[in-house]
């Protein structure tokens, strides 16, 4: 968008006609008399309109310089507080587990239905920093915090199960979650743990980096992953079995009630997708919002017409006297 900021400058136009016609005549000089005239003198007289034209523009260019002429870019919406999120994923082994069955009956493996649902959860989450650890054998910092959503969630697309071993560092994953905190001046910061054993590895224990996390003012929220029952086929015939018998809930309860979050159970994607919908409505996306225009300033061009148009006035009075 573009306009004039200073628009009474316009309302100075007409002053040259002002002053020419109210101005007093120039005092004539004494004529000086001459027998003869030498030939050709007085038989041509020089054209002024074009120096009256260029004049005029000089004006209208120095106006424009004066009226302060500002060209405004696209709205820019600038969050003036944010949230940090970090999501903590296991990719232990049992993540490959194939227990989630989609609403269409279809069998996925645990870390695939993750995926889908976390891409959009992370998608939605505008205006907050959101990072992701990953923990297996131990924990690992994938993407630091960002605003850069897209970045989150293509780091997410990669994860492949057995990178970092097959273990669950539960208390790991946390520990670093709440070390990636330290240097954080967001007003919230919350941790989405997503697992679906027991910890099993790492050098933290998982009661001790909530506590950590309790005291760095840090919210935790726990996710339990994997169905609790499931057709398994032998030989002969096929048996029912819990796929998540390994799924340690009272600790992942503890660690939530520990920090102010709460623990969830996700058996199907369907439940998991509802899971971050409530966990959106308890931590809700920051909808306050500034909006800032880039401006740039243009009275730099018309001063300089306005100039050189000037000194075209100046070289022809000089050659036409």
């Amino acid at each position: 968008m573009f306009e004039f900021t200073w628009h009474w400058a316009w309302l100075l136009l007409p002053l040259p006609w002002f002053v020419y016609r109210f101005s007093k005549p120039a005092v004539q000089s004494a004529a000086i008399r001459l027998p003869k005239l030498p030939e050709g003198i007085g038989q041509q007289q020089p054209d002024t309109r074009w120096r009256k034209a260029i004049m005029a523009v000089a004006w209208l260019c120095l106006l424009g310089a004066l009226s302060r002429p500002v060209w405004y870019g696209d709205p820019i919406e600038i969050n003036p507080e944010h949230r940090d999120m970090l999501l903590a994923v296991d990719l232990s082994g049992s993540m490959s587990i194939e227990d989630m069955v989609t609403s269409n009956g279809q069998s996925i493996d645990r870390l695939t239905a993750v995926k889908q649902v976390l891409n959009d959860f992370i998608g939605n989450r505008q205006g907050d920093r959101v990072g992701l650890v990953l923990f297996a054998n131990h924990a690992y910092l994938q993407t630091p915090l960002t605003f850069d959503r897209n970045t989150v969630q293509e780091q997410l697309d990669r994860t492949v199960l057995g990178l970092i071993g097959q273990s669950t560092a539960i208390g790991e994953g946390l520990g670093i979650a709440t070390k990636t905190f330290i240097d954080s001046e967001a007003p919230q910061r919350v941790i989405i743990l997503l697992s679906d054993g027991a910890n099993t590895a790492g050098v933290i224990d998982p009661v001790e980096a909530a506590e950590l996390a309790a005291r760095s003012n840090v919210t935790i929220y726990t996710v339990g992953v994997g169905a609790e029952e499931m057709e398994q086929r032998t030989f002969f015939s096929t048996r029912t079995v819990n796929p998540s018998q390994d799924l340690d809930e009272r600790m992942l309860t503890k660690i939530a009630d520990m920090t102010g979050g709460q623990y969830f159970r996700a058996r199907n994607p369907q439940e998991l997708e509802n899971i971050y919908q409530l966990i959106d409505q308890m931590e809700p996306i920051n909808t306050a919002q500034q909006t800032w225009r880039p401006r740039q300033e243009l009275f730099r061009y018309p001063l300089a017409l306005s100039l050189l148009f000037s000194v075209v006035i100046v070289l022809m009075r000089k050659r036409h006297g």
